[in-house]
């Protein structure tokens, strides 16, 4: 497949609506990626990442950081294409330890990236639409995930009763990447992106305001791929990676306002191995998928008093 499909593959969410979709596309980028880049250039400043340059086709463009210790090549794909999926339907048996943790997480690094490499073919002028259809993607992605292991879950709106005195005096609405319910009961709200730039302050800000108004300690889980952006370096062809990850604004709201109940990444940057804090709230994706999302489902939730549709969005109204 030539990267003009590749690109108009990506930019196409239509393509998207189940994990094969995802997978399949994966390995077709994987496949274009062994003969069809210019270059692969390697991080000046942390030399586990690379940067894939395309030929003329792609207009000599430089892709975004991409971390070799969890990008997949066509080489060795094979557990990408054979192992991913079945671990969906055992997820609840994986523990801690298993080797097939590291296939997952890896799995899921690999097959958003190549959407975003991909959509990196797109001139400048079309960088903010490929941000937004790579981010969308990646919503759309997780949500399918969690389906796909056996739970209910899904985008929208939950209406949040504003209740005084005993009487309701209306609702609050609040725009979820993921709700996840059982059956009438609403059990996590999560906020899934591809970077917590820019965002990290919201998901705690609506844990605290959502926690207000209701009074009560549902679960809110934040899902970010990385926090790592291209920064050039003074030399032609010479790149290095930024952190976008705010540990300041973390560890402030973490400790002053309240700690979300998971956050979870792909990549996780150094300091979030090391910090004392960071270590003790941020672990890998496969934390989630494999233990915490059960734990989650076994508490009590918010029972949904019913579900409706408007101008095309899902709608749930929780009970006072």
């Amino acid at each position: 497949m030539s990267l003009t499909d590749l690109v108009n593959n990506a930019k196409d969410k239509t393509r998207f609506t189940t994990v094969k979709n995802y997978v399949d596309f994966c390995l077709k980028y994987l496949t274009f990626a062994r003969n069809g880049l210019q270059a692969e250039i390697v991080s000046q400043n942390e030399t586990n990442y690379r940067f894939f340059q395309y030929k003329a086709d792609g207009g000599y463009r430089i892709t975004r950081p991409l971390n070799a210790n969890l990008m997949y090549s066509v080489d060795d794909s094979e557990a990408l294409g054979r192992e991913f999926p079945s671990m969906l339907r055992s997820a609840r048996e994986i523990e801690q330890g298993d080797p097939r943790r590291e296939v997952f997480l890896r799995s899921i690094y690999t097959i958003q990236q190549t959407i975003g490499a991909a959509l990196d073919a797109l001139p400048g002028e079309q960088s903010n639409t490929a941000r937004k259809v790579n981010g969308d993607l990646f919503e759309r992605f997780i949500s399918l995930l969690v389906n796909a292991v056996g739970v209910s879950c899904q985008a929208g709106v939950v209406q949040v009763p504003i209740v005084v005195d005993g009487n309701n005096e209306g609702f609050m609405s609040y725009q979820h990447d993921l709700i996840i319910k059982n059956e009438n009961e609403l059990k996590i709200i999560g906020s899934v992106k591809t970077s917590s730039k820019d965002r990290i302050d919201k998901i705690f800000l609506d844990k605290f305001l959502y926690s207000k108004l209701t009074e009560t300690s549902i679960p809110h889980i934040a899902i970010f791929l990385n926090d790592v952006q291209r920064k050039k370096g003074r030399l032609a062809n010479q790149y290095g990676v930024n952190s976008t990850f705010l540990s300041g604004h973390f560890r402030a709201f973490t400790i002053k306002l309240n700690a979300l109940d998971g956050v979870y990444y792909c990549d996780l940057r150094p300091n979030m191995k090391t910090d004392a804090v960071l270590s003790r709230h941020i672990r890998t994706i496969d934390n989630f998928f494999f233990g915490d999302l059960w734990s989650f489902m076994g508490t009590h939730g918010l029972i949904v008093a019913k579900e409706e549709v408007v101008d095309g969005e899902i709608v749930e109204v929780v009970e006072p």
